[in-house]
């Protein structure tokens, strides 16, 4: 498996260390990543005094965790957090609309198919109402997002196929740990910041791990 949730509370492993059934592989829990997103965005944008959260609310049990830990760090530096719903295309252009409306001067995007699906329109929207965001993988600012800070899908899918390598050559899934991804990728696309007038300050510049002009 290769899982953006907890495969513990999902009920696929009894534990990481020992699965103890017919399923391992690799989980990469980007719900831990809200308070990194809070730093990073408030570094961009110090001024910023509330900040938005868009949430798919079918999809609950990695978004809770993240909302949680985004409201934590919030609140720690003195931030209001308000938290955005949508499930459909439709719903994302409302959503979208009312960062504005709401007085956010940041908008994070959780991790959710929905949302990966339709990250074009999301990037689209999100530089049309003017309000940067910061994404959980580089496929958003590939096609117009501000920033991106998550796991390394690239490092991740390499690991599982590791994983399957040794299974195939008659290792039990069992016996194999469930491995944590530790590695995350920083990607920032200066022609957005540009578009939105940021001056994107030179220390996270130099702490990206690719830059999109």
């Amino acid at each position: 498996m290769n899982i953006g949730v907890d495969p513990v509370k999902a009920g696929l492993v009894a534990a990481l260390n020992k699965p103890g059934g017919n399923v391992t592989g690799i989980t990469s829990v980007n719900a831990q990543i809200g308070s990194k997103w809070v730093g990073l965005m408030r570094e961009l944008l110090p001024s910023v005094t509330r900040l938005a959260v868009l949430i798919n609310p079918e999809v609950r049990m990695n978004t809770v965790d993240m909302v949680t830990d985004v409201q934590a760090a919030a609140a720690a530096v003195g931030l209001q957090v308000e938290v955005l719903s949508a499930s459909t295309s439709s719903e994302l252009e409302t959503a979208l609309a009312s960062v504005v409306q709401k007085h956010a001067g940041v908008l994070m995007i959780t991790p959710d198919p929905l949302f990966l699906d339709r990250r074009a329109q999301i990037a689209i929207l999100a530089l049309y109402h003017e309000v940067p965001a910061i994404y959980v993988n580089r496929a958003f600012p590939e096609v117009g997002g501000l920033m991106s800070y998550g796991s390394d899908w690239t490092d991740t899918f390499r690991q599982v196929g590791v994983y399957c390598s040794r299974i195939l050559k008659g290792e039990k899934p069992a016996d194999l740990p469930v491995q944590q991804q530790t590695k995350f990728h920083f990607v920032i696309n200066l022609r957005t910041a540009k578009a939105l007038r940021l001056q994107i300050p030179p220390t996270l510049l130099a702490r990206a791990d690719e830059v999109i002009e």
